[in-house]
């Protein structure tokens, strides 16, 4: 696929994918969310890959769907179809290789809740957020309203999106709307580091342990849970980078992940 409102380039084993209609914020449209459907498939596939950087060009993250080419488009009725996989961003998020972003500037209503999924939020101290879906007489979307309950806690959650507010980078941070805070100038690299970080351990638990974050974090069963972490077990002990990785210990050796999965 070509794109048009997205960058995507490889930085050794860190795929960074740049959301590129600087003119208008990054404005979410369902052009981007293909592209960026499309891109994040591709790097998953990529062996050569271990995880993802998400940022913006210019001086916004995104600023939300594009008011005139979503809302007001969809409120005169036109035909918006977008592909399943385009949909279903959340559960991309989840069963992917560890997507890590890296808000440069104002990430407001979709803007916010489109890096909710992903595993680690880098914010520079020039980026702002909101959930501001109340203002436009709308509701949270992309499994927001359990992923922000999950990071900042009940009263705090209904206090963002009840009122639509901004908050500035320090204050998500004090929040745990995001995980950390940074200068402009090292942005990219903080994100990058932390993905690499994730990525250069073995590809197979690193999905399993998204997908036992995802199934577990709102369960209440008990036995369940374990249950779950008993079957992610039971196929990480056979798993090609399971063995590399005793191998290695027992050989003082650093491990090979990457060739193990290819025997």
């Amino acid at each position: 696929m070509t794109y048009q409102t997205i960058l995507s380039e490889n930085r050794n084993d860190v795929c960074l994918i740049t959301l590129n209609r600087p003119e208008r914020l990054n404005a979410w449209t369902y052009q981007m969310a293909e592209e960026l459907a499309d891109a994040v498939t591709a790097a998953n596939a990529d062996d050569n890959i271990g995880a993802m950087v998400m940022t913006g060009a210019g001086r916004g993250f995104c600023a939300g769907a594009d008011i005139e080419a979503v809302f007001k488009a969809q409120s005169e009725g036109a035909s918006l179809g977008r592909s399943t996989r385009a949909q279903d961003w959340v559960g991309l998020m989840r069963d992917s290789k560890p997507v890590v972003a890296a808000v440069n500037g104002a990430a407001i209503g979709l803007g916010t809740t489109l890096i909710l999924p992903m595993d680690y939020l880098v914010a520079s101290t020039n980026a702002k957020l909101s959930l501001r879906f109340v203002k436009m007489g709308l509701v949270p979307e992309l499994a927001s309203s359990r992923f922000v309950f999950a990071r900042v806690g009940f009263g705090k959650a209904n206090e963002l999106m009840l009122t639509g507010r901004t908050v500035d980078a320090n204050e998500a941070l004090s929040l745990g709307l995001v995980d950390r805070v940074v200068a402009p100038e090292d942005l990219v690299e903080s994100a990058i580091a932390v993905a690499r970080s994730m990525g250069e351990n073995p590809q197979a638990a690193l999905r399993m342990i998204k997908k036992l974050a995802t199934q577990n974090a709102a369960e209440t069963d008990l036995k369940l849970i374990q249950q779950r972490e008993g079957e992610g077990l039971k196929a990480a002990y056979v798993s090609p980078e399971h063995k590399e990785a005793i191998a290695a210990f027992m050989e003082k050796r650093a491990p090979d992940f990457k060739a193990a999965r290819k025997v």
